[in-house]
């Protein structure tokens, strides 16, 4: 059930966003949502009954001018948005997701985890992992791997934390939508294969990042990050025309109304365009796809609090809306 049905105003920028819908008792159908809340059933508008985000997204480049003309058009009917639940915008069916990604987030952990016998005052420390961020982003690559599309829910829609997470996180992230089959692109025209940004909260349960039984295989960001429920997304996907800098996009997480991730684009390490782009060197990125960009400093690992039943997490990402998400303990069976 959605916590909170009803968007925060000013919900985007630009003339118009994407978004799934539905009615208490019908089916999702993809809408064009308007800045003043208004919504028009893409089905009618565009004539195809069995239309998804995702199949607009395959043919993007055909479908924005249209997009438009219905944006400005009118006479187009548009009905009020309150008292629709609002669904992830996009069922993709891959999500490429990052990790250490954020300078200021990196040089932190950097700073807090200090090798035994290193004595050097905090300052001299951090100067060092500042040099190594600068130096990383300039030689090396993004870290980037995958997750599941069945974690993806709505961006009002209540989160369950599993009997056997111990420590869940949050994680508040910028994701570009693909509107291209994208392969082997290069960063200046990775962009070009970018339809649209939307929010997402890329939960992790931090006990399960690393093998206890098998330590030395690493991560194991299966049973980490990919519980049903773990990628709240949305509400919108605002077309990448409307975003002026996607580098310049300020992130804020909420946790109970407390500000725990206050942070701007400008900090990341690897901006869209290169993580696009790497992430296409291996894989054909398909339209819908998802690139997650990584998440700035202020997780609850950072804080000593992690998520537990009843916690409420509002996060907003300027320019693309605001989603808010309710924890829920799981119930033993």
């Amino acid at each position: 059930m959605s916590v909170n049905p009803a968007p925060v105003s000013p919900p985007f920028v630009g003339p118009f966003a994407l978004a799934t819908l539905s009615t208490p008792d019908g089916p999702a159908f993809p809408a064009l949502v308007t800045p003043d809340e208004r919504v028009v059933d893409l089905r009618n508008a565009l004539d195809d009954d069995e239309l998804t985000v995702r199949r607009l997204l395959e043919s993007w480049t055909a479908a924005l001018p249209r997009l438009r003309a219905l944006a400005g058009n009118g006479t187009v009917e548009r009905v009020p948005l309150a008292g629709f639940r609002v669904h992830a915008p996009v069922e993709p069916r891959q999500v490429f997701q990052s990790g250490a990604n954020y300078r200021q987030h990196v040089i932190d952990l950097h700073v807090a985890h200090r090798a035994p016998g290193d004595d050097r005052p905090e300052d001299e420390r951090r100067a060092e992992a500042a040099e190594l961020m600068d130096r990383r982003a300039e030689e090396d690559l993004p870290y980037v791997f995958l997750g599941l599309p069945s974690a993806i829910t709505g961006p009002y829609d209540n989160v369950v934390l599993p009997a056997w997470a111990e420590q869940p996180d949050w994680e508040l992230e910028l994701a570009a939508v693909i509107g291209r089959p994208a392969h082997r692109v290069t960063v200046e025209e990775a962009l070009e294969y970018v339809a649209g940004y939307t929010i997402a909260n890329d939960l992790t349960d931090r006990a399960a990042v690393f093998r206890r039984d098998m330590p030395q295989i690493g991560t194991d960001w299966l049973r980490s990050k990919n519980a049903p429920g773990f990628t709240p997304l949305g509400p919108w996907i605002v077309p990448a025309e409307s975003i002026a800098d996607p580098g310049d996009l300020r992130l804020v997480l909420k946790l109970n109304g407390e500000t725990m991730q206050d942070e701007s684009t400008q900090d990341m390490i690897f901006d869209v365009a290169r993580m696009v782009s790497y992430a296409s060197q291996t894989a054909r990125l398909l339209p819908g796809d998802l690139v997650l960009t990584g998440s700035p400093a202020g997780n609850g690992m950072h804080w000593g609090r992690l998520l537990r039943d009843g916690d409420v997490m509002d996060g907003s990402i300027s320019g693309l809306g605001a989603q808010r998400t309710r924890c829920v303990a799981e119930v033993a069976s």
